[in-house]
């Protein structure tokens, strides 16, 4: 196909998309018209026709945030600019080279008004751009989002040689708060369990409450992995530990369950699926649950599907269930975070302390060299864990 003409205010009839099409595409702007030369690879495929690709979000996003920095004016916005181009050359996220962007472009801001050389940062840079961002009261999460990023472009400036890469050593590490699971109080549970008004709303919803099992692993979960006459689910990967474990379910558990396989479409092989797909996804799921929130009045609760979990895991323990028959329940590889999951009612700890004393005051056997291996095991490692700066997987 021979290159043919047409006419740019067909397209772009303004400014600015002569410039775009100037940047990034092969084309040749007579003087006398603003007519231009289109190579052969902007004629469609299909029709012949002539037509212009504006260019990718991606690309729109590259140079919307490399605008915004280059015209700030700041020293070192080049190499802002190169670690961006950087990152779109290796493919990266739109949402990713925005945020690279803004961080990169704060950073930089702190630098001009600490007075500092870029080409000198050093690790006591970094140190005073945390505190900067935490006085202006972001989120610690945010803050280590941030700093984070700024790390990313930093390596970009070691591996072009413009830093030491000394400053890669002992890098500085922030420690999000530990925040304890949310179990849904008994009275809430109670109206969010009237608030369910489908067959299979209801089945979903018990078996998570009554088997500790994460969604993933629900969704998953095969008609034949059911062994309906032992009440149980075998689960043979985990979704966290790929690790395969055997679940149980109460009665009002197995009345939903059996309420749901019969009215369910018998050729389906999965337990929970959707007209289009073999099994429903997280979305689908969760939207159930936040429609029964709606109508049950606990929107604003920050209740999710993973609280079924951690109600699980408080009820069992708080009805008397071992820790260590907990652990294998939830699946977990550690028992410390079964302790986490799981948190005893003050009624609890009020019974099981004074049913301890009762066997202390009664003289009965407590020898001081007899320990909890499991909770001694839990303390050695996380004695060994804290003094290399680790921390025990989630």
């Amino acid at each position: 196909m021979t290159e043919q003409g047409c006419i740019l205010n067909n397209f772009y009839p303004d400014e600015w998309a002569t410039s775009v099409l100037q940047k990034h595409w092969p084309v040749t702007l007579p003087p006398t018209d603003r007519s231009l030369t289109l190579s052969p690879q902007f004629f469609s495929p299909i029709t012949g026709s002539q037509s212009v690709r504006r260019p990718s979000k991606r690309r729109r996003t590259l140079d919307r945030c490399s605008a915004r920095i280059i015209n700030s004016g700041l020293p070192g916005a080049d190499l802002a600019v190169e670690y961006l181009q950087d990152k779109y050359r290796n493919n990266l996220a739109m949402s990713t080279i925005k945020d690279a962007g803004g961080t990169a472009l704060s950073f930089l801001i702190f630098l001009d008004q600490t007075e500092t050389n870029i080409f000198e940062v050093t690790r006591q840079d970094i140190c005073g751009f945390v505190e900067h961002e935490q006085d202006r009261s972001l989120k610690i999460s945010s803050v280590r989002n941030h700093l984070r990023s700024v790390y990313t472009f930093v390596n970009f400036l070691v591996k072009q040689e413009i830093l030491s890469p000394a400053i890669m050593c002992k890098k500085i590490r922030l420690n999000l708060p530990e925040l304890l699971p949310r179990a849904i109080p008994t009275e809430d549970m109670n109206v969010l369990l009237a608030a369910i008004n489908t067959i299979r709303d209801r089945a979903l919803i018990l078996v998570l409450l009554r088997t500790g099992m994460r969604i993933g692993e629900l969704l998953n979960v095969k008609v034949a992995d059911i062994i309906l006459p032992e009440r149980k689910i075998l689960l043979y990967v985990g979704e966290k530990n790929y690790q395969g474990r055997v679940v149980y379910y109460s009665e009002d558990a197995e009345r939903a369950l059996q309420e749901w396989l019969q009215i369910r479409d018998e050729q389906r092989e999965y337990l929970f699926y959707s007209p289009s797909r073999k099994t429903i996804s997280y979305v689908a799921a969760w939207m159930v649950m936040k429609k029964i929130l709606e109508r049950a009045g606990l929107s604003g609760k920050g209740y999710s599907l993973h609280s079924l979990r951690h109600t699980f895991a408080t009820d069992m323990l708080n009805a008397g269930l071992r820790l260590e028959a907990l652990q294998k329940l939830l699946g977990h590889q550690s028992i410390e975070i079964t302790l986490r999951y799981a948190k005893l009612s003050n009624t609890t700890r009020k019974n099981e302390y004074f049913k301890a004393m009762t066997v202390i005051e009664q003289g009965g056997h407590h020898e001081s060299h007899r320990v909890n291996s499991q909770l001694q095991a839990v303390f050695e490692e996380k004695k060994l864990l804290t003094a290399h700066g680790k921390k025990l997987p989630a």
